[in-house]
C-alpha cells in the first residue's frame, strides 16, 4: 500500500469517528433536556408532600404538648393506641417545661408518598432533671388523608410495643442498719429521704447521704413494662454506683423495749441505752418523733448530776457514811434552796441517805468542800464537755467553772448553767458501771477520733458511787425499780426550768444493770419528778427488755 492510500484511509476513519461522537452528543443532550423538563414538577410535588408531612406532625406534637391525648391520637393511624401510650408516659414522668421541636422532613425513599420527619423532645422530669432525646415520625397517606404512623418507637426510639417510660431508681440507696444487719426502724434516728430528689433530709439519712446514695443520679428515666410496672432498662447509666449501707450499734431488742416503754408518755420523752464496756449506743427512742432529743437535747440534768457532784465530794474526802444534814431549806446569799415538796431527813442522816433520797439542801450545804473549778474538772472524768465523735450529731454537755457562790450552789444539784443531753447522762451511768469513761458511738466505722477523758476516777470513788446508786433503788427515790431483776442501780432527777412560780420541771432517771452490760437514761420534758414519773417508764423499759429473753445486749 502506498503512503497516499494510507493517509486517505486515516482521514476517512477520523471523519467517521467525529460523526459518531457528534450523533452521541445530540442523543445525550436530548435525554438530559427531557429529564430536566420532567424532574421539575416531580420535585415540586415532593417538596409539597414533605411540607404537608411536617404540617401534620406539628399538629400532632402541638396536641401532645398540650396534653390532649385524644386529639393527638386522632392524627395517627391508630388513635386509641397512640392516646394510651402518650397518657401513660405523661402520667409516669410528670414532665415540666415540655416542648417538641419539629425538624426538616424528607421523602421516604422506601415508600413512595410517605414522609419522614425528625423531631426533638425536651423536658424536665422530677427527680431526674433535664432530659432530651431525638426521634422521627413517618407520615403516611391513607385514603387520601395524611396520618402520623403510630409506633411505640416514635414516642421514644428505645420503646417497643407493651412498654412505656417511667422514673426508676438509678441505683439502690443503702439502708441504715442495726447491729445485726437488719434495716433500722427508729424513725427519728434514721431520718427521712425526700421523695422527689431521693436525698436524705434529716437524721442519719442526711448525715450519710453521700454514702447511702452512691454516685451518679439517684433516679433515671427507664424503659418500663406497662403491665407489670417493672423497669427494664435505665436510659442513663454512666457513672452510677450503688449506695452503701450504714451499720449502727443499735440493738433491735433494746430499741423495741425503749420505744414500747415510751408509748404511755404524756409529754415529750426520750430513752438512751448504752453498752458501758464499748460505748455502743444500743437504743435511741424519742416520743414524739421529729427532734432527736435523746442525742441533741440540751437540758439541766437536775439531781442526776449529783452522781458527778458525789464523785467530787468523795474525791474531797467525804465518805458515804459521813453525816450530812438535810434541812428543809438552805439559804445561799439571799436565795433559798429547798427539797422537792420541802421534805427533810432525820437528824444524823448520812451522805448516802442524802444521795439516795436526792436531798438538795444537803448537797448545797456541802458546796464549801469544793473549789469553783472542782465540778468542771470532775465532769471531765465523765467525758462531759468533750468533743465526742459518735458518728452522729450529739450534744456533749457543759459544766462551766463556777463564778460565784450562788452559781456553785445551783451547780451542785445540776441546775444553773449545767446542761446535758440524755445521751450524756446515760454515759454518766455507764462510766460508773465500767469504772472509766468510754465515749458513746453509734456508727463505729465513722468514728475516727473517739474522745478520751483527760482524767479518770479513782477505784474507791467508783466503788462508793456504785454502792450509793444501788441505795437509790433499795432505800431511796428509785423504788420503782426495786423489784426488778438485774440489780439495777439508779439516780433520779427533777430539774427546774423557766421563770414560772412554782417552776416547771423535767423528770429524769439514769442507771445501769449490775448483771448485764447496759446503762440508760430516761428523760421527760415538763414531766414532773424523777422518781414518780421517770421511774415508772424506766421500770417499763427494763421489764420489756427482760421479757425479750435477751436482757444482756452484749
Amino acid at each position: 500500500m502506498t503512503e497516499y492510500h494510507s493517509a486517505r484511509r486515516r482521514r476517512q476513519w477520523f471523519r467517521a469517528i467525529v460523526g459518531i461522537v457528534a450523533m452521541a452528543m445530540l442523543v445525550v443532550g436530548g435525554v438530559v433536556g427531557y429529564r430536566l423538563v420532567i424532574a421539575e414538577p416531580r420535585r415540586a410535588e415532593e417538596q409539597a408532600s414533605v411540607a404537608r408531612g411536617e404540617q401534620q406532625l406539628r399538629a400532632f406534637t402541638r396536641a401532645w404538648q398540650a396534653g390532649d391525648w385524644a386529639a393527638a391520637g386522632k392524627l395517627t393511624d391508630t388513635p386509641d393506641r397512640a392516646a394510651s401510650l402518650l397518657a401513660s408516659v405523661n402520667r409516669n414522668l410528670e414532665p415540666e417545661d415540655f416542648r417538641i421541636e419539629v425538624g426538616t422532613g424528607k421523602a421516604d425513599e422506601g415508600d413512595k408518598g410517605s414522609v419522614v420527619v425528625p423531631f426533638t423532645v425536651r423536658m424536665k422530669v422530677p427527680r431526674v432533671g433535664a432530659y432530651a432525646y431525638d426521634s422521627k415520625a413517618r407520615i403516611v397517606e391513607t385514603s387520601g388523608t395524611r396520618l402520623v404512623e403510630f409506633m411505640s418507637s416514635m414516642i421514644h426510639p428505645a420503646l417497643k410495643p407493651g412498654q412505656t417510660l417511667a422514673v426508676t431508681k438509678m441505683s439502690d440507696r443503702g439502708s441504715i442498719l442495726d447491729r445485726n444487719g437488719e434495716v433500722l426502724t427508729a424513725a427519728t434516728l434514721v431520718g427521712g429521704v425526700d421523695e422527689r430528689s431521693g436525698a436524705g433530709v434529716s437524721g442519719l439519712e442526711k448525715r450519710y447521704n453521700e454514702q447511702l446514695a452512691g454516685s451518679g443520679p439517684a433516679y433515671a428515666i427507664a424503659i418500663t413494662d406497662r403491665n407489670t410496672g417493672d423497669a427494664l432498662k435505665p436510659l442513663q447509666t454512666a457513672g452510677t454506683r450503688a449506695g452503701k449501707d450504714v451499720r449502727t450499734t443499735i440493738d433491735p431488742n433494746v430499741q423495741r423495749a425503749a420505744a414500747a416503754a415510751l408509748e404511755g408518755a404524756q409529754t415529750p420523752a426520750s430513752i438512751v441505752a448504752i453498752k458501758p464496756s464499748t460505748g455502743d449506743i444500743l437504743a435511741v427512742a424519742n416520743r414524739p418523733g421529729g427532734l432527736n432529743r435523746a442525742l441533741v437535747g440540751k437540758y439541766p440534768p437536775g439531781s442526776t448530776f449529783k452522781v458527778v457532784t458525789a464523785a467530787a465530794l468523795l474525791e474531797a474526802g467525804l465518805r458515804p457514811s459521813d453525816v450530812l444534814d438535810c434541812p428543809r431549806f438552805e439559804w445561799v446569799n439571799g436565795y433559798r434552796f429547798a427539797n422537792q415538796n420541802e421534805f427533810v431527813l432525820p437528824k444524823g442522816a448520812t451522805f448516802r441517805d442524802a444521795f439516795a433520797r436526792s436531798c438538795n439542801t444537803a448537797f448545797v450545804r456541802a458546796r464549801n468542800q469544793l473549789d469553783d473549778d472542782t465540778l468542771a474538772k470532775t465532769a471531765t472524768a465523765f467525758g462531759i464537755g468533750g468533743a465526742w465523735d459518735t458518728g452522729a450529731s450529739s450534744y456533749d454537755g457543759s459544766v462551766p467553772v463556777n463564778t460565784n457562790v450562788n452559781d456553785k450552789a445551783a451547780a451542785m444539784i445540776g441546775q444553773g448553767r449545767n446542761l446535758a443531753s440524755p445521751l450524756v447522762m446515760a454515759s454518766v451511768a455507764a462510766t460508773v458501771k465500767s469504772g472509766r469513761f468510754v465515749q458513746p458511738r453509734l456508727v463505729p466505722e465513722a468514728v475516727d477520733h473517739p474522745y478520751k477523758a483527760p482524767r479518770a476516777l479513782a477505784p474507791k470513788v467508783v466503788s462508793d458511787l456504785r454502792s450509793m446508786m444501788r441505795s437509790v433503788v433499795t432505800s431511796g427515790a428509785g423504788d420503782a425499780l426495786r423489784d426488778l431483776p438485774g440489780r439495777p442501780h439508779a439516780k433520779t432527777g427533777t430539774a427546774e426550768y423557766g421563770a414560772e412560780v412554782p417552776p416547771r420541771t423535767h423528770a429524769w432517771m439514769i442507771g445501769y444493770q449490775e448483771t448485764s452490760d447496759l446503762a440508760w437514761a430516761v428523760q421527760l420534758e415538763d414531766g414532773g419528778s424523777g422518781g414518780a414519773d421517770a421511774g415508772p417508764i424506766a421500770a417499763a423499759f427494763l421489764r420489756k427488755l427482760a421479757g425479750t429473753g435477751a436482757p444482756d445486749p452484749g
